[in-house]
């Protein structure tokens, strides 16, 4: 039997990465997207269905979840829709950081939480929650996407407890740097003139080894391999510069893997 998948944030990059390969694998493809009229071919692909969803609007996540399990048996979730906030905290407004919250954060726990009956009344499921190196490190300038990001790797790993008789899997996958406008276009242009200095650094220090930097295609890959490999796990990182930079957390510590990458940036 053919089975469904049900993306958020596939109008671009990782997420409609992930619908094209999907529909390549005969899978069927629930892409979501707060625009659709600004779908660039998914329609055209095999399998694929394209659903306008703003995950920041409470009450369309729950006329869409309604409508799709109405016509569809869902047998994974993948919350992809979400976007980074860059900038000194002090620059950034209340409206800028509660958008972040609502879209990275709340959006995943709305959608989540429309979907567990529907999974709870079948006994399967998989909810695979884009995170990123950004929720497992803390970086300069990112401490509301940190936030965000934090909070749903640990909302993730109570959700294990609370889903797992049910035979609902949770998962995380966390990227390192992708090849998409995905951070660029949201940098706080606001930045602090005094913080010029440790800024250079930073993305010196995150974009020093390009060919380590991964494509929405390859973060696809690990995503529909996260799907099927059958493992109870729950965190999965993805691309080279993560994987390096995870292996260096695990070996250091969080301290340790603190005080070094303070040293880079502060020499």
């Amino acid at each position: 039997m053919k089975k469904t998948i049900f993306i958020t944030g596939a109008s671009s990059g990782i997420g409609k990465a992930t619908a094209k390969l999907f529909s390549s694998k005969g899978w069927s493809v629930i892409a979501t997207m707060r625009t659709p009229e600004k779908d660039s071919g998914l329609r055209q692909l095999n399998n694929v269905e394209v659903v306008a969803l703003d995950v920041s609007n409470a009450g369309q996540i729950e006329n869409v979840v309604k409508a799709v399990t109405e016509k569809h048996k869902i047998d994974v979730v993948f919350n992809n829709a979400g976007y980074g906030l860059s900038g000194p905290i002090e620059t950034l407004s209340d409206e800028r950081i509660i958008n972040q919250l609502n879209t990275n954060l709340l959006g995943v726990i709305r959608v989540t939480r429309a979907f567990v009956p529907h999974f709870k009344k079948q006994n399967s499921g998989l909810f695979i929650n884009t995170t990123s190196m950004a929720g497992i490190v803390g970086f300069p300038f990112d401490s509301i996407y940190n936030a965000s990001k934090w909070a749903v790797e640990g909302f993730t790993e109570s959700l294990y407890y609370e889903l797992h008789p049910y035979n609902i899997q949770v998962k995380t996958i966390a990227p390192g740097v992708v090849y998409t406008d995905f951070g660029l276009k949201n940098l706080d242009k606001s930045q602090l003139p005094e913080y010029e200095k440790l800024s250079k650094k930073f993305i010196e220090y995150m974009m020093g080894d390009m060919s380590k930097v991964s494509t929405p295609e390859l973060i696809a890959e690990s995503v529909f391999n996260t799907v099927t490999d059958g493992k109870d796990q729950i965190r999965y990182v993805a691309g080279v510069d993560a994987n390096e930079m995870y292996a260096e957390r695990l070996e250091k510590g969080k301290e340790g893997f603190r005080q070094n990458l303070s040293r880079i940036l502060f020499e």
